[in-house]
């Protein structure tokens, strides 16, 4: 039986070593390296599948836990799986719950089991298994799922470290056990280890001894200095099947996007461009601006003059500052857009680089223009 996803490579830049490649999904190609746009229930916040489409982003990202609390996976499976709820008929990838359970903290108990916690929403008191994970992921129906993981905080203990990474190994089996269509779903596992180079290595090898069809690098940009999140990926991604995707998680600054493709991954994904835009910050060519402050007020030029997007061909940071000083909707959609655009596009350009063979020359001239130094500050 076929896999459900498969990786293709095109191409491997002579300059830099980063990869250009195909994902093949049940829904399509996904050209990568890729930013996946993160719609968390179900939707990118205030983008339609239409406009999503017109920026030709490939891909999208779901979340488990958050659709498990509302409107609950029996309902997604009833609608026909997701890509039918949400009227999106190009790839989706599911994360697990594993990071926003975790991240509840002091209102979750992690146990060999599972993870018992209580709902953001009205407190009640839910399991979440590896098993669960899966049940919940196999129900929404998506392309690529993810593998049941503890994500460790920043810093941790090496100890902590490798009692958690080798419990997301024992469940990661148990995802694989449990995960009832592989025909048309691809089960990726996500290794983990902190910031240490021997638990990373184990992990890899833990999880590369059991074949899945993709892997993710987890439990990075959790609080960590960025060169020290380079110098994992360095030593872990060559750790990683050739002929796999790797999708490195939570990542979507624009230097890290550049930094992570020379490295080779060849998937990424954040809530940061939609995330910011709500406060009326967006990336622009020249670095990053904050359109709702006073200067702006009078500026009648595009957010980025460099941009072919819908919101600069169409409306001035004046109009669009004066949207979000008065709460209306539609001055976030714009630069939700813009900012969504600026990555997909962003990627587009990494991808015409790697073809290119020139990649480490498209960072220093791209980090030299955007303002950011070797570190990525500046951003």
């Amino acid at each position: 039986m076929a896999p459900a996803v498969t990786y293709e490579p095109i191409k491997t830049c002579k300059q830099s070593g980063a990869r250009l490649g195909r994902v093949h999904t049940p829904h399509g190609v996904i050209e990568t390296p890729a930013f996946m746009p993160v719609g968390t229930q179900a939707t990118v916040k205030t983008m339609s599948p239409e406009e999503l489409k017109q920026m030709d982003a490939h891909i999208i990202l779901s979340n488990t836990y958050h659709l498990f609390l509302r409107p609950g996976h029996d309902i997604v499976r009833q609608a026909g799986g997701l890509h039918k709820f949400m009227n999106w008929d190009r790839p989706i990838l599911t994360d697990s719950g594993g990071f926003q359970v975790f991240s509840l903290s002091e209102m979750r108990k992690i146990t060999e089991e599972g993870v018992a916690f209580r709902s953001h929403l009205n407190g009640d008191k839910l399991f979440i298994s590896p098993e669960k994970s899966i049940e919940i992921q196999n129900a929404l129906g998506a392309d690529i799922i993810m593998a049941f993981d503890e994500c460790p905080p920043f810093p941790a203990e090496h100890s902590y470290a490798k009692q958690s990474l080798e419990r997301t190994t024992r469940w990661a089996e148990r995802c694989l056990q449990s995960h009832s269509r592989p025909d048309d779903q691809a089960l990726f596992a996500i290794v983990q280890g902190g910031m240490y180079e021997d638990l990373r290595k184990q992990s890899a090898a833990q999880l590369t001894s059991m074949d899945f069809p993709g892997y993710a690098i987890g439990g990075l940009s959790v609080g960590e200095p960025k060169p020290l999140m380079y110098e994992v990926l360095d030593y872990t991604v060559p750790m990683l099947p050739a002929h796999k995707p790797r999708y490195l998680m939570g990542v979507g600054s624009p230097d890290a996007l550049v930094e992570g493709a020379i490295r080779g991954i060849d998937m990424f994904d954040c809530v940061l461009p939609t995330r910011i835009a709500r406060n009326g910050t967006v990336m622009t060519s020249s670095g990053r601006l904050v359109v709702r402050n006073a200067k702006y007020a009078d500026d009648f030029g595009p957010l980025d003059p460099e941009c072919s997007c819908y919101t600069c061909k169409n409306y001035s940071r004046a109009y669009i500052r004066h949207l979000i000083k008065a709460d209306e909707t539609f001055g976030i959609r714009l630069t939700t857009y813009h900012n969504l655009h600026f990555l997909l596009e962003l990627m587009r350009q990494v991808r015409q680089a790697i073809r290119n063979d020139a990649l480490l020359d498209f960072r220093d001239h791209f980090f030299e223009k955007y303002g950011l130094d070797e570190n990525g500050k500046g951003f």
